[in-house]
């Protein structure tokens, strides 16, 4: 359930084509977040439009949601991040 009160900074991903966890379910959870959310922290949406439920395919292209992710977290550890408060 989602309440009014702060988040910690977000990254949410989601594929186009999952079949499991269709792709507006992560955009509505993200869009009642940032109504409710009392705080500045990011709120990120990614939706990659060639991957399904277990990400991309083949290993280099499932490397680029990692690399996402390691970055976001670099990122938030540098604070180098744009909009981070």
């Amino acid at each position: 359930n989602v309440t009014a009160q702060a988040y910690p900074h977000l990254l949410v991903t989601t594929g186009l084509h999952d079949s499991q966890v269709q792709y507006w379910e992560p955009a509505k959870w993200v869009a009642k977040l940032r109504e409710l959310k009392t705080d500045d922290h990011l709120l990120l949406l990614c939706t990659d439009m060639d991957s399904g439920h277990g990400g991309k395919s083949g290993r280099y292209k499932s490397y680029e949601g990692v690399a996402l992710e390691y970055a976001f977290l670099i990122g938030l550890a540098q604070g180098t991040l744009p909009g981070q408060a």
